[in-house]
């Protein structure tokens, strides 16, 4: 490809394209899908890190308090990824058929299921948010400060409920640079209005750690109104009408149970980050400081290559929609490349670049000792890791979510949480053990999801 060839195709790309990705060169398309996708995960990265920068000028205590209040945040970020892995692969198989009434009714349901799942959840969350910090192994100074920033969170969790599961419906319909310029608004809100809130400069009141959260809601809440308003657009993949607004019961339980399967997935996943934690916790909180430094800069990283790992789903569910297979597989592997390269570089530039990038968000040695051991240790599995989140998510963009679910559970549960418990705990080696069994259990999940994904089963899912 040309270079002229290369800067019109992510010209397209950003702006948005009206390809079919069904037909055509499978290169092309999955430029076309991956570059908004994965600028969308560069900008969603860009707020985690940005983030805890502003909130590490406030102590080693305010840090405790997101990484904890992240941990508990996992259950609403699980369910929308969950809902999100259903939705996508139903809407980008509905879309493949030629059928986008199909996919509009599929986003409704999908919708309505996370605003009653977000309302439970955020009832009990605010309500308990300082015996949710206790449980989690918080000392008295993180729950005196970080009480309300949790309840903040944990109150509006339906913006980020909404949030991820409308993008995906725009991904699974093909359209990603919506999805991309709705976060990009979202988080660049959050972006400008955290350190106002926060510091207080001006007639803005200095909030805390707890300006974090309101800054982070309202960022979140603005783009699921301009979200919303795009689904209803007559020009779009999926446009959601009048009558697509009637609740179906019967579409609802099949979305559940789709999504059910594949939240699970996501929740022995996730989960497996608030058992890490408890064992972190332990050890102080420069440890649970270093680390979440240290997890903020990977999520960085990694963000990226979630972005490809969307754009192979996407391909996935539309080339089975349009009974395409072979079509589907290449687009797999051409993405797993693509991010093998990415991630290769970057983790060279962890592992010697750690120590510079850690004293952009701490001075303290001892938080800087756990940060940069925690980025150097993880960033070793990287080129291989590339591979695995390529495979996980395509296995969900067929609808198979249960082979990623059993490959979680065996290489999370089975193996990195005794591991770095046995070894960090009761060895008493501390928290490198951890660091190492994070390593350990993601280059598994790779080795495992190449196995299973040469067998091919997943070509034979119907959604």
């Amino acid at each position: 490809m040309s270079a002229s060839a290369l800067w019109a195709d992510l010209r397209e790309a950003v702006r948005g394209s009206q390809q079919n990705y069904t037909e055509g060169p499978i290169g092309r398309a999955v430029v076309l899908l991956a570059v908004p996708m994965v600028l969308e995960m560069v900008m969603e990265s860009v707020f985690a890190v940005a983030d805890v920068f502003y909130v590490s000028r406030l102590g080693p205590e305010a840090v405790a308090t997101v990484g904890l209040t992240e941990t508990l945040i996992t259950l609403v970020y699980t369910i929308a990824l969950g809902l999100s892995i259903g939705v996508t692969a139903t809407v980008s198989r509905r879309i493949g058929e030629r059928d986008p009434d199909g996919a509009a009714r599929a986003a409704v349901q999908a919708i309505a299921v996370g605003i009653g799942i977000a309302a439970v959840i955020g009832v009990g969350g605010a309500l308990s948010a300082p015996q949710l910090l206790r449980l989690m192994g918080a000392s008295p100074d993180v729950i005196a400060m970080g009480s309300r920033y949790t309840a903040v969170m944990l109150g509006g969790n339906v913006v980020i409920m909404l949030l991820f599961l409308i993008n995906a419906i725009f991904r699974g319909a093909g359209d990603p640079a919506v999805a991309m310029r709705v976060l990009w608004l979202a988080n660049g809100i959050n972006i400008v209005l955290a350190p106002c809130l926060i510091f207080g400069p001006g007639p803005f009141p200095r909030l805390g750690v707890t300006g974090a959260a309101i800054a982070t809601t309202i960022g979140r809440g603005i783009g699921v109104l301009v979200q919303l308003h795009l689904l209803t657009r007559q020009n779009g993949r999926v446009t959601v009408a009048r009558h697509h607004l009637e609740l179906d019961p019967a579409a609802m339980w099949r979305l559940v149970r789709l999504s059910s399967t594949a939240t699970l997935q996501v929740f022995i996943a996730t989960a497996s980050w608030i058992g890490l934690v408890r064992v972190l916790a332990t050890f102080g909180d420069a440890a649970l400081a270093g680390y979440t430094i240290a997890i903020r800069v990977i999520i960085f990283a990694l963000m990226p290559s979630w972005g490809l790992g969307n754009a192979a789903a996407t391909m996935v569910g539309q080339g089975l929609g349009a009974k395409k297979p072979d079509r589907a597989e290449r687009a797999v592997w051409i993405a797993a490349r693509y991010n093998f390269v990415f991630l290769g570089l970057i983790g060279v530039a962890f592992v010697f670049g750690a120590e510079a990038i850690v004293r952009l968000f701490t001075t303290d040695p001892a938080v800087s000792r756990y940060a940069v051991s925690c980025l150097r240790i993880v960033s070793l599995g990287f080129p291989l890791y590339a591979y695995g989140m390529i495979l996980e998510q395509s296995f969900n963009g067929a609808g198979d979510a249960w082979t990623p679910a059993w490959i979680n559970l065996g290489c999370f549960w089975v193996f990195e949480i005794p591991l770095a418990w046995l070894v960090a705990v009761h060895l008493g080696v501390g928290p490198v053990a951890v660091f190492s069994a994070i390593t350990g259990a993601y280059c598994m999940t790779a080795v495992v999801s190449w196995v299973l994904f040469r067998r091919g089963r997943w070509k034979l899912r119907t959604v």
